[in-house]
């Protein structure tokens, strides 16, 4: 009978400190010899700033305290690889800013991107190298911060601007207009199709689209302003993304309030049913938290909804966004 000869297994490693967690980002190609008998463990090349190697030759033993400290690399690696990034345009607007915010606080789970369509604006977020300036018109400005995102939530909108000279004393009605080259054709319409286009060309994994509710109604007040037809152009630019095969979150938010988040029942509907009732405004940071959760869920994908909610004190604060979102039927 041969005599199989044990081959001890010996560790070694020239081990430095774990870098930073920034600098984790690489893959590794393993190579194991063979032979059973005379395998050895794979070697696994790492960038210079993480320069241990546990599977090289000579390293007398594990300290108790070393092996940790291994251990503790390993899982920042794995969370590392876990987290999602996500793009974040009209970063600067009153509920873009809330969602950048949100999204940067939990970078435990994302790493966040804004874009924004000055350098003013930019600095409005903090200036940080990650919020891109471009123009959502021009699609050659969107590749630079689309390139290896995993999401997009889409918050750009057109904006009617209130014409000098109204006097509320007097009576009567403000007029509005859009700014040249800022009306929701170029803007909602050509402008989110520019970033649907360019994100589906990137391999994004999801897009959420925050629209507004009214948009079953052409003669919505809204579509008066400015002869704008906001709402007309926001629809058509919702139905072009759930016609595009990318998974999808369409949110349809009640009328905008600067309130807190977190405090209130939230109320999900379909065709502006929601119009119809008392319950038809919701807190921005509640718009944006539903942003954010819909990226989490399963359920949240292929699906547009109208969002607004109960009055503060009203019914119970929604934690459990996964039954919010098992509510919804609808794909457009």
């Amino acid at each position: 009978m041969a005599t199989l000869t044990r081959v001890p297994l010996v560790f070694s490693s020239n081990r430095v400190a774990p870098a930073p967690a920034a600098s984790l980002n690489h893959k590794c190609n393993c190579v194991a010899s063979s032979s059973p008998l005379t395998r050895k463990l794979p070697h696994c090349s790492t960038p210079s700033s993480l320069s241990f190697n546990p599977f090289s030759s000579s390293f007398p033993s594990f300290s108790t305290r070393q092996n940790k400290g291994f251990r503790r690399t390993s899982v920042v690696v794995a969370s590392m690889a876990d987290l999602s990034t996500v793009l974040v345009t009209g970063a600067a607007g009153r509920t873009g800013q809330i969602v950048y915010k949100k999204l940067k606080e939990r970078s435990d789970q994302f790493v966040v991107r804004g874009f924004v369509r000055t350098p003013e604006s930019k600095e409005t977020i903090g200036g940080a190298d990650d919020v891109f300036v471009g123009d959502i018109r021009d699609t050659t400005s969107l590749v630079p911060a689309m390139q290896g995102i995993d999401a997009l939530i889409i918050l750009t909108s057109a904006v009617p601007r209130m014409k000098p000279g109204f006097d509320p004393t007097k009576g009567g009605r403000p007029e509005f207009y859009f700014e040249d080259g800022a009306y929701p054709e170029q803007v909602d319409w050509i402008g989110q199709k520019n970033q649907i286009d360019v994100a589906e060309e990137a391999g994004v994994k999801q897009i959420v689209l925050v629209g507004s509710m009214g948009g079953t109604n052409p003669n919505h007040p809204l579509n008066s302003l400015g002869n704008g037809n906001i709402l007309v152009w926001k629809r058509k630019a919702e139905q072009y993304l759930a016609d595009s095969g990318v998974p999808y979150t369409i949110i349809r938010a009640g009328g905008l309030q600067d309130r807190d988040g977190g405090i209130r029942e939230l109320l999900v509907g379909k065709d502006d049913e929601l119009l119809q009732t008392e319950t038809k405004t919701i807190a921005r940071p509640d718009v944006a938290e539903v942003c954010i959760q819909a990226l989490k869920f399963e359920e949240a994908k292929f699906k547009a909804f109208d969002l607004a909610s109960k009055p503060e004190g009203v019914g119970n604060p929604t934690k459990d966004f996964k039954a919010l979102f098992s509510q919804i039927t609808t794909r457009f």
